[in-house]
């Protein structure tokens, strides 16, 4: 199994109970996600293409975040 070191997304609130995520993106095969809440939960596996096209499409929907 890789090593994977988190970072917490730029958008993730910082009070304690809020949606956080956490990207690695160490692996040159393989991008992990997991709820910084639960480091110890369920990961989300993706190929690095998947997850371009994933980030992608989240700022082609939402040109303008806050």
């Amino acid at each position: 199994m890789p090593r994977f070191v988190f970072v917490k997304s730029s958008h993730s609130g910082g009070d304690a109970g809020q949606e956080c995520v956490e990207v690695a993106r160490n692996n040159p095969t393989t991008i992990a996600v997991r709820d910084s809440k639960k480091p110890n939960g369920p990961l989300l596996h993706l190929t690095p293409s998947a997850w371009t096209m994933f980030t992608t499409h989240l700022r082609q929907a939402n040109p303008n975040p806050a």
